[in-house]
């Protein structure tokens, strides 16, 4: 399916086999000295002569193949370290608790859409804490850490959906920070990706700025808030504009009417007036989003009443 996953996967191959025929190995001469120099056939144990040719051999032997085993995994590791100079390029920005992937044209996604045989160079960061882009179809797994830019690359063979996981804890819902790699023919991506009107796995192609359903799977804001009533770790944005709530700041609860003023400082800091009875544990959304997409934001949650 990928360049990358033969590449680990023939790495592991090789030291696996040379392990199981070691330990084969290692397991039969056990049972033929225990066997051939048992005490009923040996009762007096004879001084066995140094032979210094055979301690040579099982030494340099085991040193050479871990050193094959070196350099086959180290040549793995430069053709994972190196894309090729025509790949495509997409930002992968990791948040608790989502994904979002962001085009040179400024599309900005949920899931990662991306062409069949077409090299792709992912630039992987952390707004929060240190996550982990591991795509396990392609044996691919890199940190995505705080202040600090990484990257990782693949290329996908065959058109389907590949799941996109966490692989480093990061906090209450680390086991839902779940996305997916979309492949497709490079046909329909060139369409998709230059704006026309074709829809690639419920993405379809931003005509102007994203409404609000989009921003809400853009923003991760789904992960922890439901749009249909049903509970999450935070409160269902369906009811929540113009409801009394109890609110939590600095220890004091008191009573409050969900309207915009709250909802934009609640978004954009989120230092005070946590919603009684939900964790605390909402990032703040200041300088990560704009004034157009805030509005925006507000006026799908308000719909939903």
């Amino acid at each position: 399916m990928s360049p990358s996953s033969r590449v680990v996967d023939n790495v592991l191959i090789y030291i696996t086999t040379f392990a199981v025929l070691l330990f084969l190995l290692i397991t039969f001469l056990l049972v033929y000295f225990t066997v051939r120099y048992r005490r009923s056939r040996n009762p007096r144990p004879a001084e066995v002569p140094v032979n210094p040719w055979l301690e040579l051999a099982w030494i340099a032997l085991p040193t050479l193949l871990v050193l094959t085993m070196f350099f086959y995994g180290l040549t793995g590791f430069k053709f994972l370290r190196n894309p090729p100079a025509d790949s495509l390029v997409v930002k992968v920005i990791a948040r608790q608790w989502s994904w979002r992937f962001e085009y040179d044209n400024g599309f900005k996604t949920d899931k990662l859409i991306v062409p069949v045989d077409k090299p792709i160079r992912v630039q992987i960061a952390s707004e929060d804490v240190i996550h982990s882009f591991f795509v396990p179809a392609f044996r691919i797994k890199q940190d995505a850490v705080p202040g600090l830019s990484t990257q990782a690359w693949f290329t996908v063979n065959v058109p389907g959906s590949y799941d996109i996981l966490c692989a480093e804890y990061c906090g209450l819902l680390h086991s839902q920070m779940r996305s997916a790699v979309v492949a497709v023919s490079q046909e329909q991506f060139a369409e998709w990706y230059n704006g026309e009107d074709i829809e690639i796995a419920g993405i379809a192609p931003p005509t102007g700025p994203p409404g609000g359903e989009q921003l809400v799977a853009q923003l991760g804001c789904a992960s922890c808030h439901s749009s249909d009533g049903s509970e999450r770790v935070g409160p269902s944005f369906k009811g929540l504009f113009g409801a009394p709530t109890r609110v939590v700041n600095n220890g004091q609860t008191r009573s409050i009417v969900v309207d915009e003023a709250y909802l934009r400082s609640h978004i954009l800091e989120h230092d005070r007036d946590i919603v009684a009875g939900y964790p605390d544990i909402m990032p703040a959304f200041k300088g990560k989003i704009t004034d157009q997409e805030l509005d925006q934001l507000i006026r799908y949650i308000e719909e939903l009443r």
